[in-house]
Order: structure tokens, then sequence, then C-alpha cells
């Protein structure tokens, strides 16, 4: 699956960074439309999680899942880090600052990649839509409310009092499946490597630690199962699929090739539609630009004219 979405990400990339000028949306609209998404999804989000037996059940049920898997390390990794003071402290700014690190990556991407700009919103949209069904089937209670014996680490030094265990804020408590913190973290990371890969391969890789600590950070400080962290993994793929597909029924349904920006493609000289190449540039056409005339398709065979041949004036005769 990872094989199948890196080369779908390379052809994405030739498609998007092939085209000629890509156009950047509207901040203001951008920006409203994603203010009105984040507040509907924070909305459904707490009306998803008010069964707390339903949660409880399901948070036993993945517990056993977990034993028999042997990947029950919750507990053991849970107490390790409430014995580190420091490490308590800092793992509890980095999990209630990374929204910074959202804000910061989706504006990055905005102001200086423009070309891939639509197609990391889209797979931001995508996980949003994805994960809301999943929220409302299936309650998951957290580690530190249905675990015997973990430690809230988050509730010992949270920044903002006793917002992790006041279950009548509004909040929702029992969305443990997936890791929206471990999802959103992903989503930085791929939106990053998106835009670094053509150019800084291997500086693209980095952005990929970001999910790794915050993998480390919900799992040690009791907020998250193994589990969720891997149905966190299976969100950003599908978020990833359907955004290309997202982009590809768009293209059809107005009946003419995408550009590479997602936007309109280029226009022809004539004022149509100039047709887009599979690579994401637009197609030489024989007869025109400035070499035109070494062109295969246009160049003249030399025929030797009457004045031209041997004893005739104009070579070698007169």
């Amino acid at each position: 699956m990872l094989r199948w979405v890196s080369r779908r990400a390379t052809g994405t990339e030739h498609r998007f960074h092939g085209a000629d000028g890509p156009r950047r949306p509207g901040a203001l609209p951008e920006v409203v439309g994603l203010l009105v998404l984040l507040v509907v999804f924070t909305h459904l989000h707490a009306a998803a999680g008010t069964d707390a037996a339903a949660a409880t059940s399901n948070a036993v049920a993945l517990q056993s899942i977990e034993r028999g898997l042997h990947l029950d390390v919750e507990r053991g990794a849970n107490h390790w880090l409430a014995g580190h003071l420091l490490l308590s402290h800092v793992a509890v700014y980095f999990y209630r600052l990374y929204y910074v690190a959202i804000a910061g990556v989706l504006l990055w991407v905005y102001l200086r990649h423009a070309a891939v700009y639509r197609h990391v919103r889209r797979t931001m949209v995508a996980m949003l839509l994805l994960i809301l069904p999943v929220y409302w089937a299936v309650p998951l209670s957290p580690p530190r409310f249905a675990l015997p014996g973990v430690v809230d680490v988050v509730a010992l030094y949270d920044l903002f009092g006793d917002a992790s265990t006041d279950t009548t804020n509004g909040q929702n408590h029992y969305s443990a499946m997936p890791s929206l913190h471990v999802g959103w973290s992903l989503w930085c990371a791929y939106a990053a490597w998106t835009a670094l890969r053509p150019a800084r391969p291997r500086v693209a890789l980095l952005p990929w630690l970001f999910p790794l600590l915050m993998a480390a950070t919900v799992l040690t400080t009791g907020n998250h199962y193994v589990l969720d962290i891997a149905g966190s993994v299976v969100l950003l793929l599908a978020a990833v699929a359907a955004a290309l597909l997202w982009r590809r029924l768009a293209a059809s349904r107005g009946g003419r090739p995408a550009a590479p920006d997602g936007g309109a493609p280029p226009a022809a000289p004539g004022g149509g539609v100039r047709p887009v190449t599979p690579d994401g540039g637009a197609p030489v056409v024989a007869g025109s630009g400035p070499s035109a005339g070494a062109s295969p398709r246009v160049r003249r065979r030399w025929r030797p004219s009457a004045r031209s041949l041997p004893g005739r004036r104009g070579w070698g005769g007169g």
C-alpha cells in the first residue's frame, strides 16, 4: 500500500510541478471555507462522544486484541514517562501545541508551494470526512480511562486545567480510534514531503519524524493504544486516495483535462483549451514556436533545382 501511495504521489508531483505558473486559490475563500469546516467538524465530533458504556466496552475488546498480538505496551510506556518529570512536561506541551504545526504547514504550502496546495488541502478535508463515521460507529475510551494503572500525564501537567478529565466540557473524550493527533501529524508530514520531494528528496524525509514523535507522545501519556496509531496510518492512506479520486472527478466533471495546479487547463493561442500531456505540460504544436523550423514535421525535404545542378549557374557553373 505504501508503495502504491509513493507511485501515485510521484505521478501527482509531475502533474503539479509541470504547471505553466500554478495558481493558488483566493485567501479569503480558503480561510472562510476551512473555518466553517472546522467548526462543523468540532460540533459533530463532540456529539459523537456520548456513550461512555459502549466506549469502555470497545476499549476492553481492543485491549484483548492487543494482548493476543503482544502489543499491549501502553501501561509500561506510560509508567516510564510518568517517572521522568521534565519529559512529562515536554510531552504535554508537544501534545497540546501541535495545532501550531498544522496551521504553519498549511500556510507554508499555500504561500511557497501553491502547485500542491489544493492536493494537500483536499487530503485534509478527506481525513475529516472519513474519520467522523468511525467516531460515531466505534466510540473508544483511551487508556487513561479504561486501562487500570495508567497515569493521566496530560491531566497532571495540562496547560488547560482539567480539560482532559472533565467529561462535561463538550469535548469528545471517547474517540481514541483512530488517533487524530497522530492523524494530523501524519498529514503535516505528508504535506511537507509532497512539497519538498521534487527539489530536495532527502530533506523531504525529515518531516516524517513529527508523526513518530507524536505517536510516542500519545502512547506514553496514556491517550491512545498501539492500534489507534495503526488506524491513523490507514486514515492517511485512505485520505490520500480520496483526494486523488476527488481531483479526477473534478476534472472529468468539467469535460476537459485537469491542469497541473488543479485549476483550469492552459489556454491555447486561439482562445480554446490547450490539451495537457500526461506529464502535466502542454504539447508543442508542430510549426509553432521559435524552433518550428527545426521540427521534423515541418522540415521540407531539399530537392536540387535546375539552377543548382552541376554545370548550371549557382553551383560550380558559370
